[in-house]
């Protein structure tokens, strides 16, 4: 088929799969699969009582017009452009949401086919009023994990990845209003494996969606063994801790999915030993100080870990371990994170003369007193005078022992 003397190259989707050429009278089945009313009605001519596709028995034969995929066929031969520039017109949830749920399940189905289901679904997303549309109703999260961390025994790794990161920015689009019980999924051995191999081999857009799954399943109170058991696998505490020692656009995201872990108590030691300390103390002594950062997460991170004493240790034993908790105590452009670096100063400085030295050679008492000429919270200022009466309290007996 040609248009305007190019060789026209038809979207799979458009592609009868009987007739294996352009729709021209799209007709849908009960079993959600789209053909050439032609085609399918000689199929159904000659006796036979299955989808063509699927080979599924046909309860019902009867054959309904598919409007949607019609519309879209003729806005695609009018308009002369990508196929993308159409997909926005799709705003209804007909039988064409079968066709495409089908489709996105099947391992029948082509690569570059699935990347434009996805592009479809991407679109319904921004189209439609999420919170009653039929991508929920229909459990498209669901179906988007499944066919995430289905891996086919490793075959075309690389190229599957092109689908992971769009599946993904999909999922997370329905995140919002779905059932987050589904990622409990990854709690069986073979997805959990994939969940942890996309997180060492994919891109940073999928490494970035992957820390946002992460928060979730922190958060929820069904899946909290998922992520008890998330905290125990050592490659995947890893390479979330990595991605803050990169610094890399994903660090923030890494942060926020440490943040989420470090709620659950078991989860803290096994965040302590994989070095998730030194990293959170280099992010924050990189940060700007007069810039908005994820710093004070990080502090605040740091705050929660400080309940364990190999923790304690972490931050006194690093050469600006210290130094990067004084550094959060006063931020002229907010007081984001200044609670948490103080009490952390609190902790640490009360049974280390080593820490309380290095406090005051940073700073601290400056830090302290502009802390408390600003504009901070009272809860902030109580703590501030905390620490100002421990480090000079600790100062005179240190000074005693001396003489």
């Amino acid at each position: 088929m040609e248009r305007e003397g190019a060789e026209m190259i038809i979207p799979p989707l458009f592609i009868c799969p009987i007739s294996l050429d352009l729709f021209r009278d799209p007709v849908t089945l009960c079993t959600g699969q789209t053909y050439d009313r032609s085609s399918i009605e000689k199929w159904l001519a000659v006796g036979n009582l299955t989808c063509p596709v699927t080979m599924q028995k046909l309860h019902d034969p009867s054959i309904i017009p598919n409007h949607t995929l019609r519309h879209l066929i003729d806005q695609w031969l009018n308009s002369g452009t990508q196929i993308e520039s159409v997909y926005l017109k799709i705003v209804d949830c007909d039988i064409s949401i079968a066709a495409i749920k089908h489709n996105l399940e099947s391992n029948e189905s082509a690569l570059e086919n699935k990347l434009e289901i996805l592009e479809i679904i991407h679109a319904l997303a921004d189209e439609l009023p999420l919170q009653n549309s039929c991508l929920i109703q229909l459990d498209f999260f669901c179906l988007l994990l499944e066919a995430v961390f289905r891996n086919s025994e490793g075959l075309h790794f690389q190229e599957n990845l092109r689908f992971v990161e769009k599946a993904l920015i999909c999922a997370l689009k329905l995140l919002p209003f779905s059932d987050l019980g589904s990622l409990n999924m990854l709690k069986e051995e073979s997805k959990f494996a994939y969940f942890v191999l996309l997180f060492e081999k994919g891109n940073m857009a999928i490494k970035k969606s992957l820390c946002h799954l992460v928060e979730e399943i922190a958060k929820g109170l069904d899946t909290k063994e998922l992520c008890i058991k998330l905290g125990k696998s050592a490659n995947l505490l890893q390479e979330i801790i990595h991605l803050v020692h990169n610094n890399s656009e994903a660090a923030e995201a890494g942060i926020q999915a440490i943040s989420a872990l470090s709620l659950i108590e078991s989860n803290r030691e096994k965040l302590v030993k994989e070095g998730a300390v030194e990293e959170l103390v280099e992010h924050i002594s990189k940060s700007k100080k007069h810039e908005r950062s994820s710093a004070p997460m990080a502090v605040s991170i740091i705050e929660n870990l400080l309940t364990l004493e190999c923790a304690k240790q972490a931050i006194i034993n690093h050469p600006s371990g210290v130094n990067a908790l004084v550094k959060l105590v006063f931020r002229v452009s907010d007081h984001e994170g200044s609670e948490s670096a103080i009490n952390s100063l609190l902790i640490i400085c009360f049974d280390s003369e080593t820490a309380r030295e290095e406090a005051i050679s940073s700073g601290v008492l400056t830090q302290l007193l502009l802390l408390l000429q600003s504009q901070c919270s009272g809860r902030a200022k109580t703590k501030a005078r905390m620490l100002l009466k421990l480090l000079r309290s600790k100062w005179n007996e240190d000074s005693k022992h001396a003489l």
